[in-house]
């Protein structure tokens, strides 16, 4: 159990046991995947460990290949290799890009362009808001979006369907 719980209190809402799936770990490495410029003291306050408990778990990873820190000004950059297998047996079959793209799907995920091959696609970032020297473009008929929308629809390959049904 955590050490700010007590027995029957809830956390974000859901009432929690004394056990969760991942281990500190995982947990360690899903909020560095969702921001990769994270301090560590943040990361132990969203886990709910100490700080020097995330400092052993991030030099325990950087140890194994799965996390490179490097060191940008005063911060540190955390950056994941994808492509590691998880190390348990019964998991070594899927990688840490895999298992957090599953568990940061709904684009909680911040995407960078330096990040290892096999993460998931980026998501498009939201447009600048438009100057006032700019011009608008001006908005398309419900019939003309709908044709360019049909075009811009691509149909799954077979290939892209079986990738689509096993995550691991």
């Amino acid at each position: 159990m955590r050490p700010q719980e007590q027995p029957g209190e809830t956390r974000m809402g859901l009432i929690m046991g004394d056990w969760t799936f991942f281990s500190n770990y995982g947990h360690v490495l899903v909020c560095l995947s969702r921001n990769r410029e994270a301090r560590l003291r943040d990361v132990a306050a969203a886990v709910g460990i100490t700080e020097r408990a995330v400092q052993k778990i991030v030099r325990d990873l950087q140890n194994e290949g799965f996390l490179t820190v490097t060191k940008q000004g005063r911060c540190n950059r955390y950056r994941i290799n994808r492509r590691k297998s998880l190390r348990h047996d019964l998991e070594s079959h899927c990688t840490v890009g895999k298992l957090l793209t599953l568990v940061t799907r709904a684009g909680q995920q911040e995407q960078h362009p330096e990040v290892d091959a096999g993460a998931a696609p980026p998501v498009p970032k939201a447009t600048a808001p438009v100057s006032p020297e700019q011009p608008v473009a001006e908005p398309k008929s419900p019939k003309l979006q709908a044709e360019e929308e049909k075009k811009s629809r691509k149909q799954p390959s077979p290939a892209d369907t079986r990738e689509q049904g096993s995550l691991f």
